[in-house]
């Protein structure tokens, strides 16, 4: 027995081969490129404003290439290519003649039914041999036959005889499926003969070099030196470590705008000529006279000597775009504009790699500061600036008429709240606002997302008691309430109970679903999925950024972080109506966290910061009582046992034998227990660094 490979000279298989590699890499393709998107910022709707600031063509330009860079041309271009060879080999498999190889059938052969016997098969032989006998026949060369095909014909019908007539070639056949017993077997090779002719065996060998030799090692190392050179922030290592060195407990606003120039991220878009051209005249205009700080730019002092001090170079213009940016400096030059702009996004990223340095060390002033810095980078504000420069219009002069001669500033919600009458009499006048520039700025302020902590307290689902290193649920109940909004309505007390699910709701139990009261007090689930918050109203970033709020616990007495961030995108309930309008709905927040080893009264800070609007953050303590295991255990015993009531059979036998007559037992309610749930209802105070007013929950 011998082997035999042939390839597929009647192109019958190849394509079948082709197609199907081709479609294991195009489908996945095609929908991870057709794919619903799943970012935030493609989800989440707009806030309804026509305002357009100075430059917005450059921000609009720079946001238009980021969708373009997202949107992956080299998988579109593979994706198509892939489709196109699917198209044509499918083509060759409808239109390619399939040949069949039929079984060697000895009744076929002869032209007999399979019925047959013996006597009536030798007797149909002996006709065909009068016919086809090679010493009877004579080659038809309009049949194109020869006497080889005749011949192999004869030895054929022969071979078919002799099958079914003598007992050991029968034997073969009925073993081996071939009179001539066990034969050779051929393997098929889907692919073209015409890659091994001659002359093109070398042009195969290349092809393998190149895709083994070459390509592989260069994506393969691609990947693998790109998975080194980046932090699971999305920034390069070295720019990592240089922040890591730039850390200190003691960093301010203006320190951490500093260090965020030490970013390598800024060589690229800065490379070459751009490297230092037009450095001087940055410089000139952010450190000439300010209207709202000592310099146009809103540095301080010991931030213009930390930039004079840089060699000039890329981090030096770095910084002094960053300061263009952040005080809105007017450049008068479009490249230099629009460089300003491009900045900022690279700073964000390289702000949030800070932040996570800063959580490694849990001191709370750097992690603070790092939050305040992120939100000023969105807004374009700088340090210690008033957060009514975040509303449309809003100039120095019209900000110094409303805040007067304030040393504290003044948040979007309190400017917000005060009569509209009041609102106008000091921003609308001459060199001021117009009627339809306030118009405007009120408008974007009714729209902003202020989320206002209404309740914040601490369970363990399904236990009445927190006992030591059990798993703790932080839950932060709150409304957003746009500055400015009327007729509030009060809040329901129902919505700030979080109602645990019962204990086979697996579903609930994992988060998937969510146990509510309705109107009538009953347990429901609610399947409603996460409504994403409107994209933040950054006029100046030039990039699409979906607001996220963080939530975490300080220990205000040791400065440190408590419980690290939990990050919120989404929210259970919807923020807006269709229309635009509040909907005033109770949002849930929660955080799990391990509960302290030991029992007491541990008093924290909660933070709750918004990473994209000035003085939309919120702080207050909330307060959590850990109970020792067995007090808690006999607490819980206590509460089991108690008097027979007065219409039960064993109320009534005590009476009979002479006691006295219990009192029907009011039963504590889960619900209205603060024993229950440990934490705070009182409302959070505003905490923007500018304000420490409270605000009460309306």
């Amino acid at each position: 027995m011998s082997s035999d490979y042939s390839y597929d000279e009647q192109g019958q298989f190849y394509p079948f081969f082709i197609f199907t590699l081709t479609t294991i890499v195009t489908l996945p393709l095609t929908y991870s490129l057709l794919a619903p998107s799943k970012d935030a910022t493609a989800l989440a709707p707009r806030l309804k404003t026509t305002y357009r600031p100075e430059h917005a063509d450059l921000v609009d330009a720079q946001r238009a290439a980021q969708k373009r860079k997202q949107r992956r041309v080299k998988r579109a271009i593979a994706v198509v290519l892939g489709w196109a060879v699917m198209a044509g080999m499918l083509y060759l498999i409808l239109t390619t003649q399939q040949t069949v190889n039929k079984i060697w059938n000895p009744y076929d052969i002869l032209g007999v039914s399979e019925s047959a016997n013996e006597k009536q098969i030798k007797s149909h032989y002996r006709k065909l041999g009068l016919k086809y006998h090679p010493d009877k026949i004579r080659p038809d060369p309009e049949k194109n036959e020869t006497v080889e095909s005749l011949n192999d014909k004869w030895v054929e019908l022969t071979k078919a005889y002799q099958t079914l007539t003598d007992e050991e070639v029968r034997q073969n056949y009925i073993q081996y499926g071939h009179p001539d017993g066990k034969q050779s077997f051929s393997i098929g090779i889907a692919l073209p003969k015409f890659i091994i002719s001659e002359g093109n065996g070398k042009y195969v060998v290349l092809v393998y070099a190149l895709l083994l030799g070459v390509l592989l090692p260069y994506y393969v190392g691609s990947w693998w030196y790109g998975t080194q050179r980046i932090t699971k922030e999305g920034v390069l290592v070295e720019s990592a470590n240089n922040l890591f060195r730039e850390y200190s407990e003691s960093i301010d606003e203006g320190d951490l705008v500093t260090a965020l120039s030490a970013g390598k991220e800024f060589q690229v878009p800065l490379k070459g000529d751009k490297a230092e051209s037009g450095l001087s005249k940055i410089e000139s205009r952010i450190l000439a006279e300010g209207q709202i700080a000592a310099f146009a730019g809103g540095l301080a002092v010991k931030d213009k000597e930390k930039l004079e001090d840089l060699d000039s170079g890329v981090r030096r213009k770095v910084l002094a775009l960053l300061w263009a940016y952040l005080g809105r400096v007017e450049l008068d030059d479009q490249a230099l504009d629009s460089a300003k702009y491009l900045v900022a996004p690279i700073a964000q990223s390289l702000c949030d790699s800070f932040r996570a340095i800063s959580l490694a060390y849990g001191n709370i002033g750097p992690i603070l500061t790092s939050f305040y810095t992120s939100q000023r980078l969105v807004q374009a504000l700088p340090p210690k600036a008033s957060p009514l420069f975040q509303l449309p219009h809003f100039t120095p002069p019209v900000v110094k008429a409303i805040e007067g001669d304030s040393k504290t500033h003044l948040t979007i919600q309190e400017f917000m709240d005060q009569p509209d009458s009041q609102r106008r009499s000091v921003a609308v006048g001459n060199g001021l606002l117009s009627e339809e520039q306030y118009k405007t700025a009120v408008n974007v302020a009714q729209q902003l997302p202020y989320l206002r902590v209404a309740k914040a307290f601490f369970k363990v689902t399904g236990e009445r008691f927190i006992i030591p290193s059990s798993l703790v649920t932080l839950v932060v109940k709150g409304r957003f309430i746009p500055p400015g909004s009327l007729n509030v309505p009060e809040v329901d007390e129902v919505d700030l109970e979080d109602v645990d699910p019962a204990e086979d709701d697996l579903d609930a139990l994992m988060g998937r679903k969510k146990t509510v009261k309705d109107a009538n007090g009953k347990l429901v689930k609610d399947d409603n999925k996460p409504v994403p918050p409107p994209l933040t109203f950054a006029p100046y970033y030039s990039r699409d950024h979906s607001p996220r709020w963080h939530a975490f616990l300080s220990d205000s007495k040791q400065g440190k972080m408590a419980v690290p961030p939990f990050t919120f995108t989404a929210f259970d309930k919807p923020i807006f109506t269709d229309d635009g309008k509040p909907t005033y709905n109770v949002q849930t927040l929660r955080a799990q966290f391990a509960a302290p080893p030991q029992a007491g009264t541990y008093t924290f800070v909660l933070h709750v910061v918004c990473d994209s609007y000035v003085g939309f953050d919120t702080k207050m303590e909330v307060t959590l009582n850990v109970e020792d295991a067995s007090k808690a255990a006999a607490m819980a015993a206590e509460d089991e046992i108690s008097e027979p009531e007065e219409d039960s059979i064993a109320g009534q036998m005590n009476v009979l034998k002479g006691g006295p007559t219990p009192k029907p037992k009011r039963r504590k309610d889960d619900d209205d227990s603060e024993d229950d749930e440990s934490g705070t209802e009182e409302e959070a105070d505003s905490t923007s660094e500018t304000n420490t007013d409270t605000e009460p929950e309306s």
